[in-house]
């Protein structure tokens, strides 16, 4: 058989989607937008879009978001998985390439009309297998915050112990103990002291120091490493 490139091929169309993730109000949340034309009209969706001729899937995700948020917000992008079910997208045949993104909790990005943030743990209905990517792309996050350092993706510049354990708590989905969570982060050399403190505020107290990620690149810290939540029956049992 002879390959003929002038011929046509029935080939599903390819969308990009991101499940972007940013801690607000000490609650995980993620960017969703109402979708304007069937099929599901009314219901909310991750933004994306048809991958165009000649685009790369990270181009082409990054010009979409670039419609809903101020992509030079983004500290971390990576993709996720792609979709192929072929019943996914009820308008046709559709494979879908999705990705996680991340914002640090000290941004507030201009959004338009149509599109807001949502609890990941209330979302509304969505659209396509649109809940299902924003789970896969929760549990994504949360491995990755015991074996690598991206935590720095959605941590402001400097921070407090306190103010991260915050980050990683509404990440994980359980309580982080910021002792624990310093010795971890301080013996992996993910975190330095940058010499200043934060400021008391009305109710006193000592300034509590300023620390900052050694990297805002991600890299494998410790590949085996697992963020667990507190054992209450050790607690429990405790005199």
């Amino acid at each position: 058989m002879v390959y003929d490139p002038e011929a046509k091929t029935d080939r599903p169309a390819h969308a990009v989607l991101a499940a972007v993730f940013q801690v607000r109000d000490g609650v995980l949340q993620v960017l969703l937008w109402e979708r304007a034309l069937e099929p599901f009209k009314g219901a909310w969706s991750l933004p994306g879009g048809a991958l165009s001729e000649g685009e790369t899937l990270e181009s082409s995700i990054r010009r979409h978001l670039a419609a809903k948020v101020d992509v030079r917000e983004l500290t971390h992008l990576e993709q996720l998985e792609t979709l192929s079910e072929p019943a996914r997208n009820p308008g046709g045949r559709e494979l879908a390439t999705a990705y996680l993104g991340l914002i640090p909790s000290d941004v507030d990005p201009a959004l338009p009309h149509d599109t807001r943030w949502h609890r990941v743990d209330k979302l509304p209905a969505l659209a396509f297998d649109h809940e299902a990517i924003v789970l896969t792309a929760r549990e994504r996050l949360r491995g990755k915050l015991s074996y690598t350092n991206i935590g720095f993706a959605f941590a402001p510049e400097t921070f407090t112990i306190s103010e991260l354990r915050t980050l990683y708590r509404a990440a994980l989905g359980h309580e982080v103990s910021s002792t624990n969570l310093q010795r971890v982060l301080l013996r992996r050399h993910l975190l330095v002291p940058t010499g200043t403190r934060r400021e008391s505020g009305r109710a006193g107290g000592r300034p509590a120091a300023l620390y900052s990620f050694r990297l805002r690149r991600l890299e494998i810290t410790d590949q085996f490493a697992v963020l667990r939540p507190p054992d209450r029956r050790a607690e429990q049992q405790q005199p």
